[in-house]
């Protein structure tokens, strides 16, 4: 895996970072759960790449509640590994390897979470996990709406989370379908108005972001901001 800003080997992703953003593991879990519910994928085992503290793959054992499937998380930061690794269970065990080079290993799901906006050499990498899984879930901040540009707001997720790729709904998809995948499904998770710990500016906004999405969900987005995308590949 390309050397990133997400899992650099080091603790500055951590000290500006303490949680590992674990706060909001259950409701991506649940976002991950109704894309593979809708879509009846039948999975043995899963893998997530850039697992991070690895909360995101605790809940999703919860909620799938099924002792058949497997479950591993991979990623290069100690801080990461350190965090997820106390979290190992029977069905469930983390690794502080690069998954990307490991041969012979295939799976029924890939999950990569809020994890390519960080990478150098992103397409690169989007390719290289297609060829590690039959399905893929990519969770995706869409970071470049017109808000952000007005208030200048990519600096700033590039300071604090080190995002250095910014994506719209068009853009994140023509670079899943770029690489050579299928598009399967998708959907926008609205983390700005479920996510805890919202500032009252952003639940301020979120006023105005509900009732235009109503109307106008893909505008609003561009617009506003405050989702992400959530996409199924193979």
């Amino acid at each position: 895996m390309q050397q990133n800003t997400y899992t650099e080997e080091n603790s500055e992703y951590l000290k500006k970072n303490a949680t590992w953003h674990t706060q909001d593991s259950e409701w991506k879990a649940k976002q991950i759960v109704k894309l593979v519910k809708n879509n009846k994928l039948e999975i043995k085992n899963v893998v997530e790449i850039g697992c991070g503290a690895g909360e995101i793959l605790v809940q999703l054992q919860k909620m799938l509640n099924d002792s058949n499937i497997n479950y591993e998380g991979y990623d290069i930061s100690p801080d990461a590994y350190n965090l997820s690794k106390s979290k190992t269970n029977k069905t469930l065990h983390f690794f502080k390897e690069d998954f990307l080079m490991k041969e012979g290993i295939f799976f029924d799901l890939a999950l990569i979470i809020d994890v390519f906006e960080h990478v150098d050499d992103y397409i690169s990498f989007i390719k290289k996990c297609s060829d590690k899984a039959t399905f893929k879930i990519y969770h995706i901040p869409l970071d470049l709406h017109i808000s952000a540009l007005l208030r200048n707001q990519l600096i700033e997720a590039r300071k604090s989370v080190g995002h250095i790729h910014y994506f719209t709904k068009e853009t994140a998809l023509a670079t899943l379908s770029d690489s050579g995948q299928e598009i399967v499904d998708y959907f926008y998770t609205p983390g700005a108005l479920e996510l805890p710990g919202n500032s009252l500016k952003t639940r301020v906004v979120n006023i105005f972001r509900k009732t235009l999405y109503a109307l106008l969900p893909d505008f609003s987005v561009r617009l506003l901001g405050g989702y992400s995308l959530i996409v199924l590949t193979k």
